[in-house]
Parts: structure tokens; C-alpha cells; sequence
């Protein structure tokens, strides 16, 4: 089963920018599709790979601020390519 998953990093901090950097980074070379936009960072592929990424550099991200929120939202398909038609 293929998901598309949306995720933000918030740190609730004064230097914030390392965490999120960083963060961006490791899902980079992950192996996964993996787009961004300035809002958030999107990441596609098979359920099982991508969640068992995600469960190892989620907990690091967090590890690394020392307030923050991850917001995170799972679409059960892959949507990398999808465009508007309106």
C-alpha cells in the first residue's frame, strides 16, 4: 500500500532552524520521494518503508529541540504527482 505523508516541524524555540534543517536533510537521504515547499515536507512511498523511516527520524527530530510539535497527516495513496485541475 502506497501513502503520501505531509509533515511539520515546529520546534517551539529561539534557534529553530538546525532541527528543521536537519530533519529535511535525513528524510533526504532516505531513499524516498521526498518534496518540500516552504510550509512543509512531503514524503512518498510503500507504508511500511516510509513509516518505518519516519518512526526513526521523527524521534531524532524531537530528541533535537527542546519543545516543538511534528504535525503529521498520512493520505492513503501517492500523491506526488497530483495537480489541480481548476
Amino acid at each position: 500500500m502506497n501513502i503520501s505523508v505531509e509533515l511539520t516541524l515546529t520546534p517551539l524555540q529561539e534557534d529553530f532552524e538546525p532541527a528543521i534543517i536537519n530533519f529535511i536533510k535525513s528524510l533526504r537521504a532516505s531513499g524516498l520521494k521526498v518534496l518540500e515547499n516552504p510550509l512543509s515536507t512531503q514524503v512518498y512511498g510503500e507504508y511500511d518503508e516510509v513509516m518505518g523511516i519516519l518512526q526513526k527520524e521523527m524521534k531524532i527530530a524531537l530528541e533535537a529541540v527542546e519543545r516543538g510539535l511534528l504535525y503529521i497527516k498520512i493520505v492513503k495513496s501517492d500523491r506526488h504527482d497530483y495537480e489541480p485541475h481548476f
